[in-house]
């Protein structure tokens, strides 16, 4: 009798155990999957904060070129200021939108990254005095980021360094040199434009 009363207790230990170890093993599922959902939405989250970024830098560029572009300058003094006061004001209010989206990092990618923006800020800076040499500069620079074949000989060192960054701050480095690019483009034509109206207008007094 006594013997069948131990070995019912230990039967109902075991299925007490195998009871509680199963129910672990079902939360445990349902943590992983919980977090798994949110993995999904951390990266939907992550994406489009990007777009968010990308989309208001894309629009503070287009407002500073409108507000320095050749139509501006060519209408009345009364419709210029008109249209100074409505971009101003669209200006203020997308500075005003501040949206950010952090890289995690190791030391080596971070300092990889301050290598890089060293390396387009002194560009930058030099702009300024020789646009044409700088723009083939950057154009190298921007060469390093791109997986298809340049127009343009390839900047090896900058390519090292880009490559050891993270893949998030490589993307934003190629849109950088990208909109630099762009606005020195437009501002050398837009210099060419002027310069071939005092052409004519030289042209005309004669």
């Amino acid at each position: 009798m006594a013997q069948a009363k131990i070995q019912a207790k230990m039967n109902e230990a075991t299925k007490s155990k195998f009871s509680r170890t199963m129910s672990m093993a079902d939360r445990s599922g349902r943590l992983l999957e919980s977090l798994d959902q949110l993995e999904i939405r951390v990266e939907a989250l992550r994406e489009t904060a990007t777009l968010m970024e990308q989309e208001r830098e894309s629009i503070l560029e287009m407002l500073q070129s409108l507000q320095n572009g050749q139509e501006m300058r060519s209408i009345s003094d009364g419709e210029r200021e008109e249209l100074s006061l409505t971009s101003n004001r669209l200006l203020g209010r997308t500075l005003c939108v501040e949206v950010s989206v952090g890289v995690i990092r190791n030391s080596e990618q971070d300092d990889a990254l301050r290598q890089a923006t060293s390396m387009i800020d002194e560009i930058v800076k030099k702009l300024l005095e020789d646009t044409g040499s700088n723009r083939q500069r950057l154009m190298a620079l921007h060469a390093a980021c791109v997986t298809e074949a340049p127009p343009v000989a390839i900047d090896q060192k900058f390519q090292a360094i880009v490559i050891s960054c993270a893949l998030e701050d490589q993307k934003k480095i190629k849109r950088r040199l990208e909109t630099l690019i762009r606005n020195v483009f437009n501002a050398e034509n837009t210099i060419k434009l002027m310069d071939n109206q005092k052409l004519d207008q030289a042209n005309g007094t004669h």
